[in-house]
């Protein structure tokens, strides 16, 4: 006998989008085990729900334990499915579980992104769909990063600029006033960790915006861990292709990076076999003096006898704004372990004279309240790969933790049992939060 598909809601978080699984069957609401629940079953719930992307899946009676039976165990989600009973699990009421297992999930809320009242496709204020409503969003902390990601999911390029003051007239609708913190490598908005703007004033007057590149001959780096380290492609006649050259040096690198807004060049360099491209090739052979504004102002008509002469490679480059920093295998994304985003590899920090205004310092770079502590001796667990900084000596005021005095990059007497960490005051609030009409 066909039955449709079993209904889904989300109890005791902080909305119907967010909270712990549950699922009726045979007209009585039950949960869900956490054993092998993932990001892939969370986003067939999301789905379901209208609630946009998955966030998280927390596990373990992260939203508290509930009660009656226990409908799913063992859920296996391909991610296609359009309800959480299509997936494959043991059976209604097959589990070898307890409440205090049962699954959760944070969803974003967001299902659209636009850029309305401009002159093109590519600029305009920012308006957010939530729960199938379009609303503009508040610009008190949206910032270039943000603007990045959204017109990149646009295929509008970068964004070149984040104007403030209204130039694109004001909405109708409500006002969003939910915070995004993106590194700029995300697909969509939907993905960036989110906070809530509590009752900071925000208007119609103070609408995000941005102009976004959207040009024909925009650049793009590809293969790193931000939008500005990877391999260099070049968008022409509609389609991205590679850029290949034999004499790549920190010339041309400082003109991709300048191009890109991604402050000064640190590295040109030609990617290993495993990293370079496969499509079409859409610019061979470039000399630039250093100064231009855009890659295609250089010398990019070479003599044949010369582009024979070498053999041309795909082009790489790591620009100054490729940095970044993260606390990580903490409760949530202002406190954990500080890793930092440095000549393609993410590294951590050792925790010689690591203090409160080190601490400080990262809170207020990842858009987090004030430091409650800074941690030692790898209280968030030991790290992997480089230490990149070590004597790290902040005053406090500092923008960036890379702009406090401190040793040579690379350079130190530690190792990964003196990670440093840190813990901020603030605690992510879920998007729902905090939203004025």
């Amino acid at each position: 006998m066909f039955e449709g598909a079993a209904v889904v809601r989300l109890e005791n978080g902080s909305g119907r989008c967010a909270g712990r699984v549950e699922v009726k069957h045979q007209g009585q609401w039950g949960t869900v085990c956490g054993y092998s629940w993932d990001m892939t079953d969370a986003a067939v719930v999301c789905k379901q729900l209208g609630c946009g992307s998955a966030l998280e899946a927390p596990k373990y009676g992260h939203f508290g334990p509930g009660s009656g039976p226990i409908w799913m165990d063992n859920v296996r989600c391909r991610g296609t499915e359009s309800a959480l009973s299509d997936c494959t699990h043991n059976g209604w009421g097959q589990h070898n579980c307890d409440h205090w297992l049962d699954a959760g999930v944070t969803c974003s809320e967001f299902t659209g992104f636009r850029l309305v009242n401009g002159s093109t496709a590519c600029e305009g204020r920012v308006e957010v769909r939530v729960l199938g409503t379009w609303g503009s969003l508040c610009a008190s902390r949206w910032d270039v990063l943000d603007a990045h990601v959204l017109c990149r999911h646009l295929d509008c390029g970068f964004a070149e600029s984040i104007p403030r003051g209204g130039p694109f007239g004001r909405g109708t609708g409500p006002v969003w006033r939910d915070s995004f913190h993106c590194d700029g490598t995300e697909a969509h908005l939907g993905q960036c960790p989110v906070t809530a703007l509590g009752a900071s004033p925000c208007s119609h007057e103070n609408n995000a915006a941005v102009i976004c590149s959207a040009g024909s001959a925009s650049l793009r780096l590809v293969g790193g861990g931000s939008r500005c380290d990877g391999r260099v492609e070049i968008f022409q006649h509609g389609t991205w292709g590679r850029v290949l050259d034999d004499q790549w040096d920190m010339q041309e690198a400082s003109v991709v990076c300048r191009q890109l807004r991604c402050g000064e060049a640190e590295t040109a360099y030609n990617p290993p076999k495993p990293q370079r491209g496969t499509g079409p090739v859409g610019l061979r052979g470039v000399r630039c003096a250093g100064h231009e504004a855009n890659l295609t102002l250089c010398n990019t008509s070479l003599p044949e006898s010369v582009l024979a002469a070498g053999i041309a490679e795909d082009v790489g480059v790591v620009c100054w704004g490729s940095r970044q920093v993260r606390l990580v295998n903490g409760p949530g994304r202002c406190a954990g372990r500080v890793e930092i985003y440095y000549q393609g590899s993410w590294g951590t920090i050792c925790d010689d004279s690591w203090d409160l205004p080190d601490a400080t310092v990262v809170c207020h770079q990842l858009g987090c309240r004030g430091a409650v502590k800074a941690v030692a001796s790898a209280h968030f667990g030991e790290g992997s790969g480089q230490i990149w900084l070590d004597a790290v000596n902040c005053s406090g005021a500092e923008a960036a933790l890379w702009d406090c005095p401190a040793g040579s990059w690379g350079q130190h007497d530690c190792g990964h049992k003196e990670d440093a960490g840190v813990d901020c005051s603030d605690v992510p609030v879920l998007p729902g939060d905090g939203r004025c009409l």
